[in-house]
């Protein structure tokens, strides 16, 4: 089963943050095939949390078509950070795609790999 290409995953993950009323929006289009996807949620505080893909040796062998998103620190850090992080991602990669959500909360939705 091959995985859902990274145009389609995006605008379904920003649909259902919007079914559960979380503010998400696309701030950085991707390669539409195989971007990469980052999420950053912003705690509206002044901190934000960062998501990043997984390796891939968090996916189980029996279902590689599924994205699997780890932390990238383990608490939340100044927006700042966050930022300088993406602008690195950016950097090394410039085909990544950047979700923004913003939730108090920290809301995400995401199905995470465990360390």
């Amino acid at each position: 089963m091959a995985r859902l290409k990274s145009n389609i995953w995006v605008a379904a993950y920003i649909r259902r943050c919007q079914i559960e009323n979380v503010a998400a929006v696309l701030r950085r289009r991707g390669a539409e095939e195989a971007g990469a996807i980052f999420v950053k949620v912003a705690l509206l505080d002044g901190r934000a949390m960062l998501f990043v893909p997984a390796p891939q040796s968090a996916y189980d062998a029996s279902r590689p078509a599924e994205r699997i998103f780890i932390a990238a620190a383990a608490e939340p850090a100044a927006e700042q950070v966050v930022e300088e992080r993406l602008a690195k991602e950016i950097r090394f990669d410039s085909d990544i795609w950047i979700v923004e959500i913003e939730d108090r909360a920290g809301r995400h939705f995401l199905d995470l790999a465990t360390p």
